[in-house]
């Protein structure tokens, strides 16, 4: 493998560590507000949620010992590590809720039934808990919550769009979890996987107020054309909590930090960092041709920097569905760029999830380099077509181009890459315009 991809894969490799759970959650601990509820001298409840839960909830037992009165881990298959003392573990789907997840979510909330004004809930929340952490609201069923959910990724509808819609369909979400814990009270530590850091939207906000109206919920449905059951659209115009006067909210890692990391690293190795975004937000195929316009011009003008360079952008891309194949937004991306990047010598790109898993696909993410639009056309596979089809996963699994880590224990949104080496060039460049 080629050094250039070899140091694209270290810099997401080092830009990842530097955001898993464990420190963020001991610090978050060990801060003035927590200590003040471990002063109060009730009970402590954990409550932990999304695809990092096992490992948020691993530090929390770990620093808080024998304080640890007991509760509920519910997290994505393949991503708890065994048992932890005191508390329950269970493994749900993602990013359609099931019935395993919503098993967990009940014995979170028989968990928090009863409690005193002086016990806490400590309430760890990463990426993917808005499908984990899961009770349909009254009158419907896990049925309604799936199909619902499936049209909403379908339709290419946003974090925070998807996220207002299933706050209604949920006993749980939209600061309702927080109504069921109370009078105890609820202390928050998140890892935000949602651009802007937006405490109402991240895991659809089970513990904080909620921003959103249903009005907001009926512009959405109309927006994307959805058509939905009368017991869902009748769920639509409950209204959810707008105050609470028992939770305390901590945000402990963010797609900032991931970029800041990923940024130093590439410094280390000795390319020009330059972070362009950390909100990118639209159509991964849309991103792609935007990160390889950006080679395009570091490669013929040396802006915004010169070669050797590193352009890093941060945010969550969504997938139109236009096909029925396999794969996730990264290795759409990275696909869509393979197009743009062609010819590029010493020009990688790499996007991949913080989380280690790219849509319902055992890959993080993909890498494509100057030469993969070629390779792939002379072994009879056409890009365009791929990406109409939705079907990148398979399209880089024949060019090496998939990113393989496995669950990472974390989840802050996702990291997009271009690396520009010392010698990157187009291939009508010449040095002084000769």
């Amino acid at each position: 493998m080629k050094k250039i991809r070899l140091d694209a894969l270290g810099i997401a490799a080092k830009a990842i560590e530097a955001v898993l759970p464990e420190r963020a959650v001991q610090e978050a601990l060990k801060g003035e507000a927590f200590s003040e509820r471990l002063g109060a001298g009730g009970r402590i409840i954990l409550v932990a949620i999304g695809k990092a839960a096992w490992r948020m909830a691993r530090a929390a037992s770990e620093t808080l010992g024998d304080r640890l009165y007991g509760g509920v881990v519910v997290t994505k298959y393949g991503h708890s590590g065994g048992e932890i003392e005191k508390l329950e573990i269970y493994e749900g789907g993602h990013p359609v809720p099931d019935e395993n997840g919503v098993a967990g979510t009940e014995r979170a909330l028989a968990a928090v039934k009863g409690l005193n004004p002086e016990d806490t809930v400590l309430f760890l929340v990463s990426g993917g808990g808005s499908a984990l952490f899961e009770s349909p609201a009254y009158g419907l069923d896990l049925a309604d919550l799936a199909e619902t959910t499936g049209k909403l990724l379908a339709c290419g509808a946003d974090i925070v769009e998807i996220n207002t819609i299933r706050k209604r369909l949920s006993s749980v979400k939209g600061g309702r979890f927080a109504l069921a814990a109370s009078p105890a009270h609820v202390y928050s530590v998140v890892l935000s996987d949602v651009l802007g850091d937006r405490l109402d939207s991240i895991a659809s906000g089970p513990a904080w107020p909620d921003a959103t109206s249903s009005a907001d919920a009926a512009r959405i449905v109309r927006k994307y054309d959805l058509m939905l059951s009368g017991g869902v659209m009748d769920a639509l115009s409950a209204e959810t909590p707008k105050l609470l006067d028992n939770v305390t909210s901590v945000i402990t890692g963010s797609v900032a930090a991931l970029c800041r990391a990923a940024e130093t690293e590439a410094e280390l190795m000795g390319y020009r960092p330059i972070v362009l975004t950390t909100t990118l937000d639209c159509e991964a195929r849309e991103a792609g041709a935007l990160i390889a316009s950006v080679a395009r011009e570091v490669c013929s003008s040396g802006r915004p920097a010169e070669p050797p360079c590193a352009v890093i952008m941060g945010g969550e891309t969504v997938v139109r569905l236009t096909g029925s194949g396999k794969g996730g937004r990264n290795q759409e991306l990275a696909l869509a760029a393979s197009l743009g990047i062609a010819g590029l010598e010493e020009t990688v790109v790499l996007s991949v999830g913080s989380d280690g898993t790219d849509g319902p696909t055992d890959a993080a993410g993909g890498i494509v380099d100057g030469g993969t639009a070629e390779l792939l056309t002379r072994i009879g596979v056409d890009v365009h077509s791929v990406l109409a089809a939705n079907d990148s996963y398979n399209a880089l699994k024949t060019c090496e181009g998939l990113v393989m880590t496995g669950p990472t224990g974390t989840n802050v949104n996702d990291l997009t890459l271009l690396l520009c080496g010392l010698r990157a060039r187009c291939p009508s460049y010449s040095v002084g315009g000769s």
